[in-house]
């Protein structure tokens, strides 16, 4: 078996009944918000746009709201002990816990999502404020993970209400990033099928890709994955579980040491992946690395590309083809302690897939990494 690409989903009930804009923001439980704010703007360029926290009332958690282009973020810390948020923290580390999706009624969603099976984590609320309304619903994924629903059709604040605009004259330029391209989730061996299963059903997602452990393995490890997708292709979700190989993979290094399911990975996307990952290594950003080997042949397996091969050996970058057209992406270094979340930078240029030609070569990288850490 190899790699499938897959025209329609084996649930044949699947459907579009759950129409999605796209990712409305993403909100990472971390130990410091303001010092991860300050981070991701540093380090990747985002601006700040929103803040809630003492100032505002919210007297449990503070949560700084960072922005580019189409990309939010929302970095949420307790402000006391007891919380769930801190919890979430001392099981996990840092991390995502929201996924929010930006949808035109939050209220059918969330009926939709329920009748057909989802756990709810949160029924159907409206806040409003001088601005306007917004109406906000959620449910269950993948470990902790939460998928939001958010309708602000209603609404022309900042960003939500019981947030204000976050003032700072501190605002470096962008680098490029444009949106969130995929969101990666790692779930426990034998457990993949059964959330392919959920997003098809529960929130009537396609199955777009298919890889196996001959896709996605290296002399050592091996991992299967599959992606699922949207009706618009707007959001999609790879979901990888760990597959047996002579010494632990990734997946479960990150799981070892998330405690748990979890996000592995936010794909973003930029127009220029050699100028966005060069200003990101001025700021300080790691990636991970690959043998310059990998270029000698590289035109020879991807046909020719309209960037230089030569900045690309620089600076890391990978590149693949499929029958649409060519991608290039480059992943960073785990962001935090643990080694669990990472960041993915991809420029398509026609390619609808993720980059199957540059697994082994990934996951060798990777592997060194873990080789470091004394966790492979």
């Amino acid at each position: 078996m190899s790699t499938t690409t897959v025209a329609q989903n084996d649930h044949k009930e699947a459907q579009d009944f759950m129409p999605i804009n796209g990712t409305d923001y993403l909100e990472l439980y971390v130990s410091n918000s303001k010092q991860a704010a300050h981070y991701y703007k540093t380090a990747f360029g985002f601006k700040s746009l929103a803040y809630k926290g003492l100032e505002t009332g919210s007297r449990d958690f503070e949560s700084y709201v960072v922005e580019q282009d189409k990309i939010r973020l929302v970095l949420t810390s307790p402000l006391k002990s007891g919380t769930d948020v801190g919890r979430h923290i001392d099981k996990h580390g840092d991390g995502v816990k929201v996924t929010a999706l930006w949808v035109d009624d939050a209220t059918y969603a969330y009926e939709e999502a329920m009748k057909r099976g989802a756990k709810s984590y949160m029924e159907p609320k409206t806040e409003k404020d001088d601005d306007g309304e917004v109406v906000t619903s959620g449910i269950y994924s993948y470990g902790e993970v939460v998928h939001i629903f958010v309708e602000r059709k209603n609404y022309n604040g900042t960003f939500l209400p019981g947030y204000k605009k976050w003032e700072s004259e501190y605002q470096p330029t962008s680098t490029g990033l444009k949106f969130v391209d995929h969101m990666v989730g790692n779930v426990e061996e034998g457990r993949m099928n059964f959330w392919v299963d959920f997003y098809a059903n529960v929130m009537g997602f396609k199955q777009i890709m298919s890889f196996d452990d001959k896709d996605i393995s290296t002399d050592y490890t091996a991992l299967m994955s599959k992606v699922m997708s949207n009706g618009n292709g707007r959001i999609k979700f790879p979901i990888n579980e760990p597959a047996p190989g002579m010494k632990k993979s990734q997946v479960d290094e990150y799981l070892e040491f998330y405690e748990g399911e979890g996000v592995q990975h936010i794909a973003v996307a930029t127009d220029d992946i050699v100028n966005t990952v060069s200003d990101l290594k001025s700021r300080g950003v790691e990636f991970l690395t690959i043998p310059t080997t990998y270029y000698d042949v590289l035109t020879d397996r991807v046909g020719e590309i309209d960037e230089d091969i030569e900045s690309l050996r620089k600076l890391g970058i990978l590149v693949d083809r499929d029958d649409e057209g060519y991608l290039l992406q480059i992943f960073t270094k785990t962001v935090q302690a643990r080694p669990t979340m990472f960041f993915e930078i991809i420029q398509r240029k026609g390619a609808t897939s993720f980059g199957k030609g540059n697994f082994k070569a990934l996951f060798e990288a990777i592997e060194r990494e873990q080789e470091l850490r004394g966790t492979l």
